[in-house]
């Protein structure tokens, strides 16, 4: 049980992961597919910082008498994941922005319809 205590962040990536792959499925609002895409991605980011921490490790700037030191190129990777999913977001917002123009609706099913109809 101990061993389940100690790896918590990777139950919140888990938990985060299926919430946000839920919101998608399961909603027809395209707000709503939005909002779980960046819930599912807020996921990958804890894995990926997860994995890059080092037991007793520091920065990694050389000093005498340390030894271990963490890799900072999950950071660097996050930071740019962050500003692609920041754009991702924007331009899904602005075509929910245009398909509501167009429809008169965000949901997905009435889309459909009217697509269907014409």
């Amino acid at each position: 049980m101990a061993d389940f205590e100690g790896l918590y962040n990777y139950w919140i990536v888990i938990v985060l992961a299926m919430a946000g792959l839920y919101i998608v499925i399961a909603r027809g609002n395209l707000i709503k597919k939005l909002v779980g895409l960046n819930i599912f991605q807020a996921s990958v980011f804890v894995l990926y910082i997860s994995f890059s921490k080092v037991s007793g490790g520091t920065a990694p700037i050389l000093e005498k008498g340390i030894d271990v030191y963490s890799n900072p190129l999950p950071h660097v990777l996050i930071l740019t994941a962050i500003v692609v999913g920041v754009a991702t977001t924007a331009l899904g917002l602005a075509l929910v922005v245009r398909i509501r123009k167009e429809y008169g609706t965000i949901e997905e099913d009435d889309i459909h319809s009217q697509d269907e109809s014409m």
